[in-house]
């Protein structure tokens, strides 16, 4: 019974919803930002943040557009893709990236995924990887269009969940002419086996669990979420994996927004539990960086991801030496470490442009 109970607590951990930040001062940012040193206003001669709105057939996509300092649309500049964690928007650690590197002169362009955060899209959190890739595909096409941008130098950086999608949208989008991930996340193979093969027992009852709630919606009926839970600090300090208990605390604590929420329907696993973001890895040919914390309880998805990417020109892994998965979200000096490799990498196959606010 205790095994069976640990088991559902480690599955909910990442599902569970908004809970308030104690730390209202994160929530006074205009643009709702709230990772450290986030910009508060559009200076000129700086890097600036631009919302903007595009459409995925239908739905309205909510993005933030990161131009260098000094920007001039007449000139062509680099972009760079970034695609957020599960549960994740676009205001939180996707969006520290999106500046930090904007800083060092790249167009960048985060976005929340459709059905989820500020997008569009109905039943809300609807969870598909289909849906996670086309985003990636959907950002890609609007940041293109954007003036000032070089559509031949264009990378792709995916975080956590978004790396993984990321994976799969650079296998066949060849417009990605780099890709990166930081901290990756396997959504398929840990919702279908748990997080470390902690769920294996439960596979089938859950694909059933999952299927009835697709039949509830299909007849008109109550659309049912997957740990609907609110989780408190006690609960959190009890789980057994550092992604769990500090991604709790990351979340709905030190950088909570109320747009981010880890619910998702549950008719979403029916999708997610047949996904393996590690498949077909053979056809990325593009460069390759894979970064994760050397202290990662999720380091064994980026390993096996990496290992599997034997196509891939000029592969690179970097450890970064002491942090766990979500230290390299927001602990500056791990921050700091990501993003000066970040830089060598995109600026080695992308260029770079002199237009930098500040060095590292």
């Amino acid at each position: 019974m205790k095994q069976t109970i640990t088991i559902i607590l480690i599955a909910a951990i990442m599902n569970t919803v908004y809970a308030q930040s104690p730390q209202k001062e994160l929530q006074l940012n205009p643009f709702g930002l709230v990772y450290a040193d986030a910009i508060i206003e559009n200076v000129k001669g700086k890097v600036n943040i631009h919302p903007v709105t595009y459409k995925i057939n239908n739905i309205e996509i909510a993005a933030n557009v990161y131009t260098p300092a000094n920007f001039d649309p007449s000139n062509k500049y680099p972009a760079i893709v970034i695609a957020h964690p599960n549960g994740g928007v676009k205001e939180q650690v996707a969006g520290l990236y999106a500046q930090r590197l904007a800083e060092q002169g790249y167009i960048t362009i985060v976005a929340d995924a459709a059905y989820q955060g500020a997008s569009g899209g109905t039943p809300r959190n609807v969870d598909k990887p289909v849906h996670r890739i086309e985003d990636i595909h959907a950002m890609a096409d609007y940041i293109t269009q954007h003036g000032g941008v070089d559509k031949d130098r264009l990378g792709l950086l995916g975080i956590c969940g978004g790396g993984g999608y990321s994976l799969k949208a650079a296998q066949a989008d060849k417009r990605f002419k780099t890709i990166a991930t930081l901290s990756m996340f396997n959504s398929g193979v840990v919702r279908r086996n748990g997080f470390m093969n902690s769920q294996l027992p439960s596979i089938q009852e859950r694909l059933k669990e999952a299927s009835d709630a697709r039949a509830l919606e299909a007849a008109g009926g109550e659309v049912k979420y997957a740990a609907d839970i609110e989780w408190s600090d006690e609960m959190a300090d009890k789980m057994p994996f550092d992604l769990y208990r500090e991604g709790h605390y990351y979340y709905h604590r030190t950088h909570a927004h109320p747009n981010s929420t880890f619910r998702y329907t549950m008719s979403s696993l029916m999708d997610l539990m047949r996904f393996d973001a590690s498949t077909n890895m053979n056809l990325i040919t593009q460069p390759l960086l894979m970064i994760a914390g050397s202290k990662a309880d999720t380091f064994y998805m980026t390993d096996d991801a990496f290992n599997k990417a034997r196509n891939a020109k000029n592969k690179e892994l970097l450890l970064i030496n002491g942090a766990t998965h979500i230290e390299t979200y927001w602990k500056p000096e791990y921050v700091s470490q990501a993003v000066n490799k970040l830089t060598d990498f995109f600026s080695k196959y992308l260029g770079t442009n002199d237009n930098k606010e500040k060095n590292i």
